[in-house]
Parts: C-alpha cells; sequence; structure tokens
C-alpha cells in the first residue's frame, strides 16, 4: 500500500522541495514540536564551512586530514588518519579544525556527529566534512554537538539530504538547520555530561597505549630507532636460499626489509612462541545477508572499532554457521584493511563474516594480551609480509599462524591484559556519558514543550 501525506499548500515552503520525503509525517511533528521552542537556525549561531575541495598528497607525519569515517558518536576517532604538508593546510585554512568545532559529515552516510578536542589538533577535512565553529559568546559547543546528535537534531539533518545515488546535505540546507536556546544552566549541563564523556574515552585511548609501551619497553623497542636500517640500505632484504624455502615465497613483499627486520628482532630480543601454539583454533566466517528482524548477532570488518567488536547487525544464520564467543578474536583477512583486530566483549556470541577470521586463545595465553601484540606494529608488519593477491589482497589463515607472539614474565603480560581490559571499560563508560548527554536533552526538550 501506498504511504502518502496530505499538507496544506501554505505548508510548502517557498523555495524549498516540494519532495515527499520532505515532508514525512514524523519530520512535520518534530518541526512543529520545535516551533514551539525559542530557537535560531545554525547560521545565526555560528560559521559554517566545509572541508578541502582540491586534490592532495598524502605524508608520512604532518597535518592531520580528516574524512567523515574518523566522525564517530560525539566525537572524532583520529585512529589511522593520512597526513598533509603544511603547505596544503596554510592554503586551505577556512578547512582547518580548531578546538571547538562541531564536525558534520555531509556526504555519504549523513549526520555523523563529532566535537573537535585540544588532542586532535592540528588537523584539517575534506569536503565531505561541514565544520560548524560557534560564534563567541553563543551556544557551548559540546551542548550544540549532544542537540544535534538528539531525535531534534538527527531528524533535521535526515530531513535535508538530498540525492539519488549519494545523499548529501549542502552547506546552506545545514545553515537553516534549528538550533533551541535552552537557557545557559541548562547548556552548562550537557555539556559537562558531554566533555565527561570525552574525558572518558580520552583516558580509554591512554590506558591502551600505555599498554603498547610497556609491551614496546619489554622488548627494547627504545632501541630500535638507532638500529632501523635508513635510506639504500632499507631498500631491500638480503635472504638466504633456505628462507625462500621456508617460507614457500619468493616475492619482495614476503621479505621487504621491516618484515625481516622485526622477525630478526624479535628472535633476538624475545622468547616467542607461533600464533598457531597459542590458539585453540582458527575459523573463518561465513558472509551474510544482513536483516533487521533476526535476534542473531552479526558482525563483519566495519564493526572493529576501537579495537572490540561494537554495533552489530543483525542476520539470519544457518545450523553451520561459525561463531565467535566472548572474548575471541576477530581478525581482518581479506581487503584494504587486513590486520585489524578486535575483541569480542558485548556479545554473548556473535556471527561473522568471511572476510573474518576467528582466533580463539588457549589457557596458555590472555586473549587481551594477545589483542595488544597483534595490533601492535610488530604484530602488523607480520600480517603485512603474508598477504596474497594484488587486486583484492588475502592473508591465508595458514600464514596466520606463522605469526610469532613475544612472551614475558607472567606479572608483565598480566600487567598489559590489566591496562587492555581497562581501556575497554573506560570505553563503554564513555560512550553510556555521551548517549546520556544526548537523551538528557531530549529530555530537557519536552519537559520545556510540557510547561
Amino acid at each position: 500500500m501506498a504511504v502518502f501525506n496530505v499538507i496544506q499548500l501554505s505548508d510548502v515552503r517557498s523555495g524549498f522541495r516540494i519532495d515527499a520525503g520532505f515532508y514525512k509525517e514524523e519530520y512535520l511533528e518534530k518541526e512543529f514540536l520545535l516551533s514551539r521552542l525559542h530557537t535560531l537556525p545554525l547560521w545565526r549561531i555560528a560559521k559554517v564551512t566545509d572541508g578541502e575541495h582540491g586534490s592532495v598528497s598524502f605524508l608520512n607525519n604532518g597535518i592531520k586530514y580528516l574524512t567523515a569515517e574518523h566522525i564517530k558518536q560525539g566525537f572524532i576517532d583520529h585512529t589511522g588518519a593520512r597526513f598533509v604538508s603544511r603547505d596544503v593546510d596554510q592554503r586551505n585554512a577556512r578547512a582547518r579544525v580548531r578546538e571547538g568545532d562541531v564536525l558534520v559529515s555531509i556526504k555519504g552516510t549523513l549526520g555523523e556527529i563529532g566535537l573537535a578536542e585540544k588532542g586532535l589538533l592540528p588537523a584539517n577535512m575534506n569536503r565531505d566534512v561541514a565544520i560548524i565553529k560557534p560564534y563567541p559568546n553563543s551556544l557551548l559547543s559540546a551542548y550544540l554537538t549532544a542537540f544535534l546528535r538528539s531525535k531534534y537534531g538527527a531528524f533535521q539533518l535526515s530531513r535535508e539530504g538530498s540525492g539519488g545515488v549519494q545523499q548529501m546535505i549542502t552547506l546552506e540546507r545545514l545553515k537553516c538547520v534549528l538550533i533551541p536556546l535552552l537557557n545557559d544552566d541548562i547548556q552548562r549541563e550537557i555539556a559537562t555530561i558531554h566533555q565527561d564523556g570525552l574525558s572518558k574515552r580520552e583516558e580509554s585511548v591512554t590506558l591502551y597505549v600505555q599498554a603498547q609501551q610497556l609491551l614496546e619497553s619489554e622488548l627494547g623497542l627504545d632501541k630500535l630507532n638507532f638500529q632501523k636500517p635508513v635510506g639504500y640500505s632499507a631498500q631491500f632484504s638480503t635472504v638466504g636460499l633456505s628462507d625462500t624455502f621456508n617460507a614457500g615465497r619468493i616475492d619482495a613483499q614476503c621479505f621487504a626489509p621491516n618484515a625481516i627486520f622485526y622477525q630478526t628482532w624479535l628472535r633476538d630480543y624475545a622468547r616467542c612462541d607461533r600464533l598457531s601454539h597459542l590458539i585453540q583454533g582458527m575459523v573463518k566466517g561465513r558472509q551474510q545477508e544482513e536483516t533487521g528482524s533476526s535476534s542473531t548477532d552479526y558482525c563483519s570488518i566495519k564493526h572493529i572499532s576501537g579495537h572490540e567488536l561494537t554495533d552489530a547487525s543483525k542476520c539470519q544464520p544457518t545450523m553451520d554457521t561459525p561463531v565467535a564467543d566472548q572474548d575471541d578474536l576477530l581478525l581482518a583477512i581479506t581487503g584494504a584493511t587486513i590486520g585489524k583486530i578486535g575483541i569480542v566483549k558485548r556479545y554473548k556470541q556473535l556471527a561473522f563474516s568471511g572476510d573474518l577470521l576467528c582466533l580463539k586463545a588457549n589457557s596458555e595465553i590472555s586473549p587481551h594480551y594477545l589483542l595488544a601484540a597483534l595490533d601492535h606494529t610488530i604484530g602488523q608488519a607480520q600480517f603485512n609480509r603474508w598477504i596474497t593477491g594484488s587486486t583484492n589482497g588475502h592473508l591465508p589463515p595458514r600464514d596466520v599462524g606463522r605469526v610469532l607472539v613475544p612472551r614475558f614474565k607472567e606479572g608483565i603480560e598480566a600487567g598489559i591484559v590489566g591496562l587492555v581490559e581497562e581501556s575497554l571499560n573506560k570505553r563503554v563508560e564513555s560512550e553510556k556519558l555521551l548517549n546520556q548527554a544526548k537523551t538528557r536533552v531530549e529530555q530537557l526538550i519536552e519537559e520545556a514543550l510540557a510547561q
């Protein structure tokens, strides 16, 4: 049955869209509620611009260059960000991010919101992101972030999306989003909750970095900068014929200088176990059709975030579909992000896609320690070594088992495990606070409407 809505001609805004999607009943209902509050359009309280429109060249370090994929649920995750030169940043000053800017994805996945913190800087954005720069003495940035994430902000961003193949929000339409001017005390209350959530997230990041640093110090990697080959000598490796037989390959990638260097370092400075000796088994997943009605949780590579599996979708699996259990590790073995790894913490069982390999730690090692070791550069370099294929890379499970895992005294590994576990717990606390700020906005708006 066709669904339609009847509206008065006077309700069709002059010069605006007249398509049915713009006048959904749910949109009209929320628009009516906002009209009962004191609001201002976004352009009255903030400058709105977008990011870099030209092509850029990337460097190994410099100014962070962020895209819509780095904007998460209230914060900016700059893990894995690429870098551009200061010349690009200076040429594109309008796309330069400053502390307190509110970033909104305006192309593709619409309406993801994040607040720029001091630790993010310096950074520049691409054109798929709008940068909202609140004027002095206007709304608090954290309050604005929480409002735009609430249902009263999200419906406006969703409503303003247009386009066929790929949805987008124009800057002119974004500037018209209505912002309720709640009193200063309320804005500060919301901002405080949101900022507390960001602080918990920063604690989570810091704890995970400490776990990685503890692993590095035990491996003596502070000496790495002085001994790592550089210049011409770093462009090739000299290996024996027996090494090629042992590897079963003779290609340059398998014997890249960094791969050989890390292998040698591990053998010289640490006691190591092969990964195959530390796991009960490896199980490759199976591709499933995502549905909204099943009760079975399902994940793919996109659901690995912050070293764990989050925001899983649903599927309708068959009886023989492999599943991951709590504290299992899921490793990306196909595509552009081979080596990406996360631990299952939020789900008792989880079906997973064919691009993922499930690693079940045995009783000799903690999965949290294994996560820290495999996620570190020294683990990632080994994964990269064994990738096969050119157009679409693949990491064979048998080669995953070759990876060397450094082992330390029980107290050292326990220390790393404790830091990783606490990091994951702080991440959950952060998410709860960020969502609390969003729902508190909704509650206060509804209380104001009830008066």
